[in-house]
């Protein structure tokens, strides 16, 4: 049975353009809109209220757990290599413009964590190094290396899974990401399918004991 968002009544009905955006965002996240014609007056249309309340909910619940889940798709490659089992995307207007895995081994570089491969591989395609308004996905929290990539990226927003008490710096040791100190500011979502993530580390260094 398709989920359904509750009724907007709106008197301008397909001439309002919040309606349009209502009815994409239904799309994008498979719900079924439902906009029927009424005697609202639309001064300040009443689907802003909607927006807020469950586009936002919607955006970041069910749209980030299954971004999420698309890197945990990248981190299980990662483990199937040999390598740490961690895993980035980065998206652009809901488009997934960069992809990373773990890799420090296989490529003999000490760098080459799943973000800072997303971001180097987002930055050509982009034939540009800086991402303004695009979103990080990674299902561990970023070290200090890759803070300072996503800082200089210009990246808006950071999504991660599974906390790091050693070495996250966007505050599980360290609170680098949301820091007031920096000429550029993130906005930070943290726990997206963490258990997955954590679950997925805590197997792979049990194996290797």
């Amino acid at each position: 049975m398709d989920r359904v968002l509750p009724v907007h009544s709106c008197h301008c009905n397909n001439g309002c353009p919040g309606i349009r955006i209502y009815r994409g965002v239904c799309r994008m996240v498979k719900l079924r809109p439902r906009v029927t014609n009424g005697r609202d007056a639309c001064t300040s249309c009443r689907l802003r209220d909607l927006a807020d309340k469950y586009v936002r909910v919607l955006l970041e619940t069910t749209a980030d757990e299954h971004w999420m889940q698309r890197a945990l798709a990248l981190a299980t490659r990662a483990e199937a290599e040999g390598e740490v089992p961690v895993g980035a995307l980065v998206l652009l207007d809901n488009e997934i413009i960069g992809a990373g895995w773990n890799q420090p081994i296989g490529c003999n570089d000490p760098s080459a964590h799943a973000e800072m491969l997303a971001l180097r591989d987002a930055a050509q395609r982009q034939h540009n190094y800086r991402l303004p308004g695009a979103t990080l996905y990674v299902t561990l929290e970023p070290c200090v290396m890759c803070v300072g990539a996503i800082m200089h990226a210009r990246i808006a927003r950071v999504v991660y899974g599974a906390s790091d008490p050693k070495t996250g710096a966007a505050g599980g040791q360290f609170e680098l990401l949301g820091s007031d100190k920096f000429n550029h500011r993130v906005e930070v979502t943290r726990g997206v399918l963490a258990a997955h993530g954590a679950e997925l580390l805590r197997n792979f260094f049990q194996s290797r004991r």
